[in-house]
């Protein structure tokens, strides 16, 4: 059985006050918090084998490098890879789609078509519109139906011999709408198309198989599944990423240097020039670790539950005003309530030690489908409770009544 009092002891910072307030953490979209064995990972490293990986002969040299490789083999067994080669360490998710956006890019030429979604975080549109400009190419984008989904018979039709990538999140950050990527991404192979998929929000709510789902890159941020911040992970498959040049220059990433011409490294050092955040790495890997020892079908069905109870408890609020209704979503709900702005109601609820974000959340074309500037965005980890949603709901009617 799921014991949320029982997981939450492994997260300190739950345990830290707003003042006088208990903390209340809804921001987990944004940032997810850490276990101890995490925070442990990163002292044990700085405090007892911290070396530069990959080139040394001496003894912190090689503990260092065998626990990032160790931590990149484990990270890929737990996304259902089977060669670890195919995992590559990035800054993040945006770094991931960068890489990306330029590799595979070279590979495109003027009149091809790229197709993302209405509801894309900007570091799933900002990239790719930079690659256009570059290279002539030409981005289409999927429609939206007022509930947050996706018009996905619309994308089919999109669908043709131009399309040479469709970029997509798995969960949308600012609505939790949960697209039918397996899907999407089918359908996209039926035209010789690659797909990237952003799974930002969706590692640390459900069980994510590559392999399973056929996708040709995956990208995620190492701090929303409870690792550090400044790492992430790009998957790719081997012969994509063998076919792409290299993303950056420097150290590691090469075979031989000459002033006359340069040869590059093997996957997948190929895309990791200079020195990376080994530190991360290696707490990412103790992030996946800790993931695993969790029932990821029982935290779903909980998240579920905990979703539908911060829903319904939130409509009684009179003037409320739910964002992004879809049949299938999770962890996430974006609100307004009316004759209040966001960014008010949100500076309150901080003051009764809520943490909720406000704003449009990356997500500039979504605010502007609904007409709206932003949302209040609470969003759940399987380390929130109801009796967490029911203080929000009572700060929030506190709130709504100071400022009407």
């Amino acid at each position: 059985m799921f014991d949320v009092y029982a997981i939450r002891n492994d997260f300190p910072i739950l345990s830290e006050k707003v003042g006088d307030k208990q903390l209340v953490y809804f921001d987990n979209g944004a940032t997810a918090q850490k276990p101890q064995i995490v925070l442990d990972a990163i002292t044990a490293y700085y405090s007892k084998y911290n070396a530069n990986i990959h080139r040394g002969v001496h003894h912190l040299s090689q503990v260092a490098t065998q626990a990032y490789e160790d931590a990149r083999a484990l990270i890929a067994s737990c996304l259902g890879v089977s060669n670890s080669n195919e995992i590559l360490f990035t800054k993040g998710t945006t770094d991931s789609i960068n890489l990306v956006a330029f590799s595979f890019g070279e590979l495109l030429k003027e009149g091809d078509e790229i197709i993302i979604s209405a509801m894309e975080h900007h570091s799933n549109i900002v990239p790719w519109q930079m690659l256009c400009e570059r290279k002539g190419c030409v981005l289409r984008v999927i429609p939206m139906f007022e509930s947050g989904e996706l018009d996905i018979e619309a994308y089919r039709e999109m669908l043709s011999e131009r399309t040479k990538l469709v970029a997509v999140t798995h969960i949308s950050n600012a609505l939790g709408t949960i697209n039918p990527v397996k899907k999407m991404i089918d359908w996209a192979h039926s035209v010789g198309a690659k797909v990237l998929i952003d799974a930002a929000q969706s590692v640390q709510h459900m069980s994510v198989d590559v392999k399973d789902m056929d996708c040709d890159f995956l990208a995620l941020s190492g701090h929303k599944v409870f690792g550090p911040t400044g790492v992430g992970i790009l998957y790719g498959k081997e012969e994509l990423l063998n076919q792409m040049p290299p993303y950056q220059g420097g150290g590691d990433m090469i075979a031989t240097v000459t002033f006359e011409k340069t040869t590059y490294n093997t996957l997948p050092h190929k895309f990791e020039a200079g020195t990376p955040h080994i530190a991360g790495g290696i707490c990412l890997g103790k992030a996946f670790e800790y993931i695993k020892t969790l029932d990821m079908g029982a935290i779903q069905k909980y998240e579920s539950e905990l979703l539908e109870y911060a829903t319904g408890r939130l409509l009684e609020i009179e003037g409320m005003r739910i964002y992004g209704e879809a049949k299938n979503k999770t962890s996430v709900i974006s609100f307004l309530i009316e004759g209040t702005h966001p960014y008010d109601v949100g500076t309150l609820l901080d003051k009764m030690g809520i943490a909720v974000r406000t704003g449009h959340h990356c997500t500039q074309p979504i605010m502007d489908f609904y007409k709206i500037p932003g949302t209040i965005r609470a969003s759940f980890a399987f380390y929130n409770t109801k009796e967490e949603v029911d203080s929000m709901i009572n700060a929030l009617n506190r709130a709504v009544g100071m400022l009407k």
